[in-house]
Order: C-alpha cells, then structure tokens, then sequence
C-alpha cells in the first residue's frame, strides 16, 4: 500500500539524516580537541596538518578568550602595559583564528606605547608589532589559508603581544613553518628593512661597499648577512664596549668584512682601510647626531645615506660639501610605508618575504641573538629591552 511505502521512504531518510548529523557531530568533536589540547608547538602543528581536512572552516571559534599585553593610555611600559584577559569575536566568513607563536619586543613597540612613534592605535591598545602565528580555523570565504599554516602581520598595529586572535585574512601573509621559529617572529620588520634598503637605493654590484653605524642592531645583522650573500663588502660601526673584541668576532661570523669603533670613523687610520675596499657607495643611519655626519663624510661621489633609525636622538648634520660637491643624496626609509605603498601589490610583498626566506633556508640568514621569554615575564621583558647595549633581542614565546 502506499501508506506503507511512504513510511518506509520516511524512515530510511530520517536514518541518513541521523547519520549525517552523528558524523558532522564527530567531526565538530575532533576539531575541539584538537585546538584545545595544551601540546607542544610542533606536534600541534602535527596534528593541525593531519586533521586540517576535517575543520577548514569554521563559525565559532573554539578558543573563546586568550591573554594579552594590553595598554589603555601612554607612558613608560613598566606601568601602563598590563596582562589581561581578552574575548574572541567568532571566526568571520573572510577572517581566521590564529594562535600566537612568538612576538618580539622591537623599540617601534616601546615608541608606540610611550606614545612618541608616527602611527598610534585607538586606546585601549594590544602591544606588538610584529610576530608569527599558526592559524587554527579559517572562515567559509577564505581562500589562501588553511589550519597549520605560519603567517605574520601585513602591516604594524596588528597587537602580536597575546596569546591568540581572530585576524581578517587580508591582514596577514603566510610563511613556510619549516624554518626556524625565531627566524619567522623576526623576519616582518628588521630583514625587510635591511632589504628593501641595500636594494632600492644604489645599484650595488658584488665588490660594492656598504657602512653602517648600530651594526649590532637587528636591521645591522640582516644587513651584514645579506650584503655578504650578494658579495658586498661591509664595513660596520658599534660603540666600544667591555666585550667589543667578542663582539667583533661574533659580527665577522656573520659575514662583517670590517668591524671599528664609532671613533675610528674620525680618525686618519680608516683612509688606510679605503686601500683594500672602496669607498661606500651607500651608507645607513640608525643612529642621527654626529655619527651620521661621520658616516656622510665617507661615502663616495654620488652616493646615498639612507637613515631608518635615530637612536642617539640627534638631528643629523649635513656639511654643505657633500651636497653641492660630491651629489651625496640624503634620504629616509621606513618599511611600514613601503608596505602600505605596496600594500595593493601582492607580488612585491610575496617576492621579497620569499628571497629571506630562500636566505633562511641556505643559512645565509638567521635570527638576531634573541632571549626567549615566557608572556607572564613580561615585565622583566620590557625592562631588559630598554637598556643600553642590549645584545639580545627579547621574544615573548606563548
């Protein structure tokens, strides 16, 4: 009969329907555990690759809350910068939860929260610039990510300094996470920097010569590590100190053609180091004052001094004959606004994270010296990065 018939039919796609749904359930199941579980970095990441086929995308985010380094008005970090507890927004159709592998304290952060840098974020503020995460979920409308992969921030004032996020997609850019984990927390800002400036500004040829002043920094050994890779002759200005010897060693590991003292740059002695190398085509500032005038002095006919730093926080002085004399060309760089200048450019961002990473992987290019640091340490953080002749740079590990 067809009374009957129609019961069976009801029956049998009731059961399939219970079917699905038990499944979707098992499914939602794995994707919980598996982003909650408190395992190492690398096996989650493990287990993120393996079961990513299950949760590409996702509505609701699984972690509800995570903790961050947060500041509500400007001032000196050791008092406005407090650890809280922040919610998570759900996981938009174009946005994706991330888990915060590790950030590190650059002096643009410190800036930003005293309060003195060119671009600040609206108050009450997440500190960090810059940093690398694991993305854990993806909204339905993502397209280039998938759970497991390492990205880092496109531009600054994304607030790295928490335990995790939901992000926009377009606020972001994926890296391999083969490579070394400092590598990838650091490699946004100071490589970029260093790039972008041995690149742009002289066509610098192998047996060229750069010099530098704050050669220790992070912009300094990217710097010194790229130039040698591309065959360029560097010659590297640091303050004295009680380790300088050790230092001088440590910098030529990396690829230091020259390693001198601020005040050898006055002295008739650096004439004789033009007979083995010639004159720098292309000198960078990350100092001002005097220092930056003594490094003018030397750069040859028709060359640049490119300044992206101003420690000293000194006004540069610049002698009238290196302008109308030797054509010196006296510029600025900064890689938040060449990123925002080519922020609708995909390919120019794309091809040079690709080229440091490439450097990365052959080992031409590592990490700055860096001191792992716990998030609950953060104060100690904070005040280790502020002093004077930090040798390494702090990372805040999740």
């Amino acid at each position: 009969p067809v009374g009957i018939q129609t019961g069976v039919v009801l029956f049998w796609f009731k059961m399939k329907v219970s079917r699905i749904l038990w499944l979707l359930c098992k499914k939602s199941g794995v994707r919980t555990q598996t982003v909650c579980t408190g395992v190492s970095t690398n096996q989650q990441h493990k287990q993120l690759s393996s079961t990513s086929a299950v949760y590409r995308y996702s509505t609701t985010s699984s972690i509800s809350h995570c903790t961050a380094l947060i500041y509500r008005k400007h001032g000196d970090p050791a008092q406005v910068v407090q650890s809280e507890s922040m919610n998570l927004p759900n996981v938009g159709a174009k946005c994706v939860l991330v888990k915060i592998l590790a950030a590190p304290i650059n002096p643009s952060d410190i800036n930003m929260i005293q309060g003195t840098y060119a671009i600040l974020p609206d108050l009450p503020a997440v500190g960090g610039n810059e940093g690398v995460a694991q993305v854990l979920e993806v909204g339905s409308q993502v397209k280039a990510l998938k759970p497991g992969d390492w990205v880092i921030p496109r531009d600054a004032g994304l607030g790295t300094w928490r335990t995790a996020a939901v992000l926009a997609e377009e606020d972001v850019i994926s890296l391999p996470n083969d490579i070394p984990l400092l590598s990838a927390a650091t490699l946004g800002v100071n490589p970029c920097t260093a790039l972008r400036m041995l690149t742009d500004f002289e066509d610098l040829k192998p047996g060229d010569t750069v010099i530098q002043n704050a050669a220790n920094s992070a912009v300094g050994q990217a710097v010194i590590q790229i130039a040698a890779a591309k065959g360029i002759q560097t010659i590297n200005v640091v303050r004295d100190r009680p380790d300088f010897t050790t230092l001088i060693d440590r910098l030529k590991a990396m690829g230091a053609s020259h390693v001198i003292k601020e005040e050898t740059l006055r002295r008739p002695e650096l004439k004789e180091l033009f007979k083995s190398c010639p004159r720098p085509k292309l000198a960078l500032n990350g100092v001002g004052g005097k220092s930056a005038t003594e490094l003018l002095r030397h750069v040859q006919v028709g060359g640049s001094i490119v300044t992206y730093g101003g420690m000293a926080k000194q006004p540069i002085t610049v002698p009238v004959s290196a302008l109308i004399f030797k054509n010196i060309k006296v510029q600025g760089f900064w890689v938040t606004q060449w990123k925002r200048n080519h922020s609708q450019d995909e390919g120019a961002l794309r091809s040079m994270l690709d080229e440091l990473c490439s450097l990365i992987c052959q080992g031409k290019l590592t990490a700055p010296a860096c001191s792992e640091v716990g998030l609950q340490d953060f104060g100690t953080a904070l005040d280790k990065a502020m002093q004077p002749f930090t040798s390494a740079k702090q990372v805040l590990v999740m």
